[in-house]
């Protein structure tokens, strides 16, 4: 269980990526008090949370529904992934995230701290198509086991709360934050990431015995 618990975390940690995260975080906080910025960096996070596991609990069931095999999913979920992880070793995404998240919240309270976890925090930037896909995988694969379940859910909320502890760290110091440190992090988790998603694609069509 322990080897379950240390990749699915690595997993998450990858997709939810706080460290890449944490530059947009400074940007829709900047006009709040600390103390605000811890409040938005927790709250978020738990949101985040919530999110994700109500997709782990509900995503197969919407898959069924819209009559989407697993093995479908894996192969379009592995291809958004490498997608995503492609932008993030060129700093596209994070100039993206940026540029979407300015455009969004033009006129946008950016005082309302409660809104702010919510959205864009909680859910597009830890919450988002990266991290939902892969909560969905994680848990239609280990679906015949609840302790397996149990221990991949554990993993998510650890994620959770060292996202957290990040974002609660880069509220108090941001000012200290070197962006060229939070780049070659995040670009090294580009690398895990596009080899998730290449490992995602290859199950997917290994189990539909394409080959």
């Amino acid at each position: 269980m322990f080897e379950i618990f240390v990749s699915t975390f690595v997993i998450y940690f990858v997709v939810v990526d706080p460290i890449g995260t944490a530059p947009v975080f400074i940007t829709i906080t900047e006009n709040l008090s600390r103390n605000l910025r811890i409040k938005v960096a927790l709250e978020g996070s738990f949101f985040a949370f919530l999110i994700m596991l109500f997709f782990a609990f509900f995503g197969m069931l919407l898959l069924t529904y819209l009559g989407i095999s697993l093995n479908a999913f894996k192969i379009a979920g592995g291809i958004i992934l490498l997608g995503i992880a492609l932008e993030m070793l060129s700093s596209r995404r994070q100039d993206r995230k940026k540029s979407e998240i300015d455009r969004q919240m033009e006129g946008y309270p950016k005082s309302d701290a409660s809104n702010l976890a919510i959205y864009p925090l909680a859910m597009p930037l830890l919450a988002g198509p990266a991290g939902i896909t892969s909560i969905m995988i994680v848990s239609a694969d280990y679906g015949d086991s609840y302790s397996m379940l149990i221990t991949a859910y554990s993993a998510l909320a650890a994620v959770m709360i060292v996202t957290a502890l990040i974002l609660g760290i880069v509220a108090v110091g941001h000012s200290y934050i070197d962006e060229r440190i939070t780049s070659i992090i995040s670009r090294v988790t580009a690398i895990i990431l596009a080899a998730l998603a290449v490992q995602y694609i290859i199950d997917g069509i290994r189990s539909a015995s394409v080959f």
